[in-house]
């Protein structure tokens, strides 16, 4: 029996998704729904106390900011069209839609990967050089650190979403996947794509291998640092810190390594989709619970907003 996501009589894909029209996955359809509504209105929340709070204009809570800008974009320009997908089982993707899919997912997560290494930098400034903070970090770094953290992302999505619409796709157009990703469309070309596939791994090495070696360079020596603290209070709260900061940065470079770097034989689609879950949704639920609302400043700046509110 056929049914509308199985009709294509165009050049579009169409977009299998990762739930089916059952029981069980409606109801795992309705929390990823709200994990994703959540992580909106989290981020969204961050950027606005950011933005309005005068004693939260530094380095710091900028490059916090930048990251739940990341994480907003990344969000909304994927589960919104996941979820009309499945309500609506009008599963069709034009080929101008995948590739701003790719684009934009790439970019966010390139420049993520590099935002979350320079946020590495800053912790180790902070914890190891507090002394030096404003030389080592001062505002004119922050700012190239993370415009080029935004550039080298967009140059990688724009390379990898233009080569990879340029091949010939063969009659069968459906993508095992809930949005479009290099990776599964590529298989669906009708063509060697051994050199693009071998560039695309080289681009990981650069985007994902790098900084997380930086990351893990700086919290170590963050660690160092932290175990010479003679007072045991200070000690058990860095560790913390550092202990959640890596989980947070597990879950975002172990799904992307996952995706993009291994070999073709070993690729599944049941897995690819339910890792780029992580990355895309529960990812940024996680980081302004870990990064931001465990920070005491960022709630007294709420505390504030909402005496405010209230006062009106």
């Amino acid at each position: 029996k056929k049914t509308r996501s199985n009709i294509n009589t165009t050049l579009d894909f169409i977009l299998l998704g990762i739930f089916k029209h059952t029981r069980s996955h409606l109801f795992l359809f309705m929390m990823v729904l709200t994990m994703a509504i959540a992580s909106l209105m989290a981020n969204a929340l961050m950027l606005l106390l950011i933005l309005l709070d005068p004693r939260l204009h530094r380095p710091m809570y900028f490059l916090l900011s930048q990251l739940s800008l990341m994480d907003l974009m990344l969000v909304s320009s994927i589960v919104p069209k996941m979820a009309a997908d499945y309500l609506t089982w009008n599963k069709s993707i034009s080929p101008a839609g995948c590739g701003l899919q790719i684009f934009v997912s790439l970019t966010l997560g390139g420049a993520e990967s590099f935002l979350l290494a320079t946020m590495s930098y800053d912790r180790y400034v902070a914890v190891c050089h507090p002394l030096r903070y404003p030389v080592l970090l001062n505002w004119r770094l922050c700012i190239q650190m993370t415009l080029g953290s935004w550039f080298l992302g967009a140059a990688d999505g724009l390379m990898q979403a233009a080569t990879t619409l340029s091949f010939p796709f063969c009659s069968a157009h459906e993508i095992d996947h809930f949005f479009c990703e290099a990776p599964m469309l590529v298989r669906l070309a009708c063509a060697d794509t051994s050199v693009f596939e071998n560039a695309m791994y080289a681009c990981c090495v650069l985007m994902l291998l790098i900084p997380f070696s930086f990351i893990l360079t700086s919290y170590s020596l963050i660690l160092s640092a932290v175990l010479h603290l003679r007072s045991q209070e200070a000690f058990k709260k860095a560790f913390a810190t550092c202990s959640s900061h890596l989980a947070v940065v597990a879950l975002f470079y172990g799904p992307a390594i996952f995706i993009y770097m291994r070999p073709k034989s070993y690729r599944s689609a049941n897995h690819n989709k339910v890792v780029s879950a992580f990355y895309t949704i529960f990812t940024p639920v996680l980081n302004p619970l870990i990064y931001s609302w465990r920070n005491s400043e960022v709630r007294e700046a709420l505390k504030r907003w909402l005496g405010k509110c209230t006062d009106f």
